[in-house]
């Protein structure tokens, strides 16, 4: 950019930087309840933009929608500027989109190194003559995968539990393995579902530590999560939902003092 500038302060200062997730009047029904009810937002490279509101206000579900496991009934959703509604999932995350849910979904009696492995796939392209007669550039290609995905576990503080079953792993590490599963899918934009949801404060601020990292390695992260002292620690930007509707967007700290967000996220009144 030229300017000196983080893309953060250059996002907050509003010079030009394209965004690396956009969503613009975008709405899902579930018979007659809408889930998401017009809901616009923009994310950055290289910052994390937080999503919160009150159960059931339609967080998850904007997750679902960019990621291609529900359809937008209305409205447009982009990934650096190419539009995503009515794509599948696969195709949305080849452009770069890659997640982690609320529930835990890792392969259970597989190691935390080979979990991350099954997020490489889509950047693998072994021959399938080469893996069958044992050739050296197959065996190449393992020794890579098996060294990037050694190489994300250590980024998530796990180095030395490549080889543990994900089933015996603690459930703030098993947290991290997902996080690391995510981004050997190289994404331009990672979602977070709660993912410090359950952990002690020491295992938040392990994943705080890896989702700040992620960020400044470039990445836009879109993080749904109730920890309002993470998101004030960690989040450049908030959008706050409720019954499916943006109630306010803008810098954490002015956002979370807003009267809205105080009745509908906080419970209590803004009095």
């Amino acid at each position: 950019m030229g300017t000196g500038k983080t893309t953060a302060e250059a996002w907050r200062s509003g010079d030009g930087v394209t965004p690396a997730l956009e969503l613009a009047g975008v709405r899902r029904a579930f018979g007659g309840v809408r889930a998401v009810d017009g809901v616009a937002l923009k994310v950055a490279p290289g910052t994390v933009h937080g999503l919160i509101g009150p159960n059931g206000s339609g967080k998850t579900t904007v997750i679902n929608l960019v990621s291609g496991l529900l359809c937008a009934d209305e409205g447009r959703i982009s990934v650096v500027g190419r539009a995503t509604v009515g794509l599948p999932a696969h195709r949305i995350a080849a452009l770069g989109v890659a997640r982690t849910f609320q529930n835990i979904r890792l392969f259970p009696d597989l190691s935390a190194r080979h979990n991350v492995l099954v997020g490489q796939h889509l950047h693998r392209h072994p021959s399938l003559a080469a893996l069958l007669c044992g050739l050296p550039s197959a065996h190449a290609e393992e020794r890579d995968a098996d060294a990037k995905a050694d190489a994300l576990l250590e980024r998530v503080g796990l180095g030395p539990r490549g080889g543990e079953k994900a089933r015996n792993l603690s459930y703030g590490e098993q947290r991290r393995v997902e996080i690391a599963r995510a981004l050997a899918a190289r994404p331009r934009v990672l979602l977070l579902d709660e993912p410090t949801a359950g952990m002690n404060p020491i295992e938040v601020q392990a994943v705080a530590a890896v989702i700040r990292q992620v960020a400044a390695d470039g990445h836009a992260v879109l993080l749904v999560e109730h920890n309002v002292r993470l998101v004030m620690d960690i989040c450049d930007h908030l959008t706050v939902l409720n019954f499916g509707r943006v109630i306010a967007d803008g810098a954490p700290a002015a956002v979370l003092k807003e009267p809205d967000v105080v009745a509908a996220y906080l419970g209590t009144s803004a009095a």
